[in-house]
């Protein structure tokens, strides 16, 4: 079941459309006996009595510049309820969004290929108090819902916007997700509105900026940016970090150039350190060698089979050699 509401400012236009045979632009009528009402509520009589009804009640409430609430609600194709059902459908639905103790009308349409009823309504109550047309999308959306499960109608889903997050069902338009997939693609290589616009014109798509973004392809059809999920803001803050990142690579590209020309550098040194260091070992091994010839030189002499001279033997060879000196 499909619902539609609207709020207006006359119960005369309203009323004739709703209980007359509908006319083509002064022609005869289309459909003979296309309406007929199901439901009088605190209101009854002719066309000409109920406008008078109406009106009279409305009075009540001048400040009030559109008092008809006008409600439509539809089977699918090939469905039907009987009378009793309809009349049922009229009393819950006036229930379910409060107008149950106003003045209203309940009209079966016959005159198209499905079922379909209208509520006129009086928002202004016997009490002097206005009924409120806030979210009256959204009670009719769950009215309709609640009716396909208790009549077991054809499950229609409505608008995302007026189901809860856990029943909301993405409906897949292969024209918008294939937008929406160009537009990711060249985001993904751009950092400048400009070349953005020249790479979607590429593909095929007219840019369109004013106080926000669209898209018009090839077949002359518009599609918002938001209802892709790319709003210009988002567009331009995603181009914004392209740029970014571009510069970030172009740092760490230097960087890493720079960084190559010290690891050359250090490992010249490290050559060049290599090189010296054997000259370094060569006089390291000269001193020590000269260092331990002087230690021999300085050791006391040694008698036969290695032993150590006697000290007064050697006394002894002196004195005789400052004697015979003298001589």
């Amino acid at each position: 079941m499909i619902g539609k509401v609207k709020t207006g400012e006359s119960f005369r236009g309203c009323l004739m459309y709703c209980l007359h045979d509908k006319e083509l632009n002064g022609g005869g009528p289309v459909v003979q006996d296309r309406a007929e009402v199901l439901l009088y509520n605190r209101c009854f009589g002719s066309d000409k009595e109920l406008i008078q009804q109406f009106s009279e009640v409305r009075l009540l409430n001048q400040k009030l510049a559109k008092p008809v609430l006008h409600l439509t609600l539809s089977l699918a194709p090939g469905e039907q309820l009987p009378k009793d059902k309809w009349m049922e459908l009229a009393a819950g639905c006036a229930q379910e969004l409060g107008f149950q103790h106003n003045q209203y009308l309940a009209v079966l349409h016959k005159d198209t290929g499905h079922q379909h009823l209208h509520l006129v309504v009086n928002r202004v109550g016997f009490d002097k108090r206005t009924l409120s047309d806030s979210k009256s999308y959204k009670k009719v959306a769950a009215f309709c819902r609640k009716v396909e499960t208790r009549f077991g109608l054809r499950q229609v889903h409505s608008p995302n916007r007026f189901l809860p997050k856990e029943q909301q069902v993405q409906r897949l338009d292969s024209r918008k997700e294939g937008l929406r997939m160009h537009v990711e693609q060249v985001l993904g290589g751009c950092r400048t509105l400009a070349l953005f616009e020249e790479r979607m014109k590429g593909l095929g798509y007219q840019v369109l900026r004013g106080r926000g973004i669209a898209f018009l392809d090839g077949m002359g059809v518009r599609t918002k940016g938001s209802e892709i999920g790319y709003p210009l803001n988002r567009v331009e803050q995603l181009l914004a970090q392209q740029e970014v990142k571009q510069e970030q690579s172009k740092s760490t590209s230097s960087n890493e150039v720079s960084a190559g020309k010290c690891a050359g550098d250090e490992r010249k040194n490290e050559a060049g350190a290599q090189v010296v260091q054997p000259a370094i070992g060569g006089r390291h091994q000269e001193q020590h060698s000269s260092h331990k010839a002087l230690e021999q030189m300085l050791r006391p002499e040694q008698g036969g089979k290695g032993e150590a001279a006697d000290p007064n033997h050697l006394k002894k060879k002196r004195v005789k050699q400052r004697k015979h000196t003298r001589l």
